[in-house]
This record gives structure tokens, sequence and C-alpha cells, in this order.
């Protein structure tokens, strides 16, 4: 498992990670990721799968580099205090390596949620702060809000056939030091359904899959990690899918690979969920 720099703390971590939303709690697939270098976990408490990442944990924190969020309902100074706390019960520990705010708040001022954020850190909570579905100008408002260079990292959708958003973002983070975590990059499991909506891709899939012995998932999981500053968080259910998963890292499309694959997808407008 190649690894890349969270932001500019001089941490490594893994290029392909572990997401858990919808986990069903199983905790083979959790050790799993463990085994093949995906040591990256990334939960929230929306998802109500923290208390399931706690216990695939238990007894071996220290092997894993713990991701989770804060809803924006929970924004308010206080309310942030109270959340995390509820976060470090869940996964049974005593720190979280990556706080993220799980989208934009609209009602609660960033300067207020980042006092809050800013307090965890200071009381040895949280070691680092992140945020998700930030555009450009709203990391602006929240980098003013917090400090230049503490925001480490942007959560967002990027995928092969879904890049829009991302395609403004990323160079913006890419500018200010910050990683991205790319969320649903296999479209939630439903990429083998966009890709048949796009016969010219799934020729191209398959061409340049058989040339390096690469899945379909594997070759989309990879274009999105070529982008220097991004990595990856899929989410499976299958022991054999992590391992699948996590084979998309220790090789690189080449430029004539990765330039027809992009063409072939066709433009990839983004559904911003969080505005709606």
């Amino acid at each position: 498992m190649d690894t890349k720099q969270l932001g500019n703390t001089g941490i490594q971590i893994p290029e392909v990670g572990y997401g858990t939303w919808k986990h069903h709690g199983d905790p083979a697939t959790i050790r799993r990721a463990l085994e093949m270098g995906a040591f990256l976990i990334d939960s929230a408490e929306s998802y109500d799968t923290e208390r399931y990442v706690g216990q695939a944990i238990a007894g071996n924190r220290e092997a894993y580099f713990l991701a989770t969020k804060v809803s924006p309902h929970h924004f308010r100074y206080a309310d942030v205090l109270k959340a995390a706390e509820g976060s470090l019960r869940a996964l049974g520990t005593d720190v979280i390596d990556l706080y993220q705010l799980h989208w934009p708040s609209y009602d609660v001022p960033i300067d207020e949620t980042m006092r809050a954020m800013d307090k965890l850190v200071t009381d040895g909570k949280v070691r680092h702060i992140g945020v998700s579905n930030f555009s450009a100008e709203l990391l602006r408002e929240a980098e003013r809000a917090l400090g230049d260079g503490r925001i480490v990292e942007n959560q967002i959708k990027f995928s092969l056939l879904d890049h829009e958003f991302a395609d403004e973002v990323i160079p913006y983070c890419a500018e200010r030091g910050m990683t991205v975590f790319a969320y649903s990059s296999l479209e939630q499991g439903a990429f083998e359904d966009r890709v048949a909506e796009r016969p010219q891709l799934a020729e191209t899939l398959d061409r340049i899959g058989a040339e390096l012995g690469k899945t379909r998932a594997q070759l989309l999981l990879n274009w999105v990690i070529c982008e220097p500053n991004v990595i990856t968080i899929p989410m499976t259910s299958r022991v054999e899918r992590v391992d699948e998963n996590c084979g998309a890292s220790g090789w690189r499309l080449s430029a004539e690979q990765w330039d027809p694959l992009t063409e072939a997808a066709g433009d990839g407008a983004t559904r911003r969920w969080w505005l709606s």
C-alpha cells in the first residue's frame, strides 16, 4: 500500500482507506483493511457506525488512523464538544486523529464552530481538523476562522463518473497543502450500472484492464488517486472486496491510459446533496 502525507502534518496515511457509510458491523472487513495496509478508517456520527468501528479496533487502536465527523446540527460550540465526546466513547478511544465538519452549515457561523474544534485540539481530544463537502470559497472562510495551515483535509465526492465539484476544489486544496479524501469513487457500488450506460467507457476500461491485469473497480480507484493530494475511502461489506480495493494502490495509470478513460467517461456533473 502506497501512502501520502496528510496535509502539512508529516503523517503518512494510505492512499486507499476504508469508509464506513452503511458498514454493517462485521469487524472482519476493518481488520482485513489493516492487514492490507488500509489503516485509515473513516466514519461519522450520522453513519451510526462508530460503535462498530470501536468494536473492530478494540485492543489494537494505535494501529489505526481514525477519522470521523460532526454533523451540522451540532455545529454550535457546546454541541461540537458534546458530539466529540460521544464519538470518542463510541470509538473506544481517547483521541480522534482527524475530526471533520461533515458538510457546511448556513445557520451557524464558522467562527463559532472552529472555536470548538480548536478547543478539542488544545484539550488533546482531536489531533487534526478537516472538513467535508466544502467549496474553495467555504474553505477560505474556514481557514480564516481557524488559521492558515490548520485545516489539513477536505472530503468530497470524486469519481471518474462524477468530478465536476472535485475539479473546482482539488486545485485549491493542493495549493493550500490540504489532502482530499474522495468518497463514492465507485459510485456507492453502482459503478457497473453507470459504466454500462457508456459503451465507450466500458470498452476502454476492459481494454486497459486487460493490459494491466486490473479490475474495473481498481482502474476507477486508481484514476482518482492519480491526483497527488487525493486518497480514496471505498466501503465494502465483503473481505474479498477489501483486497480488490487495496489492489488499486502500488501502481499508476499512464497518461496514455488516464486520458482515454477521462474522455470516454464524459462530463460528470455533481449533485450537491448538501445544498438541498
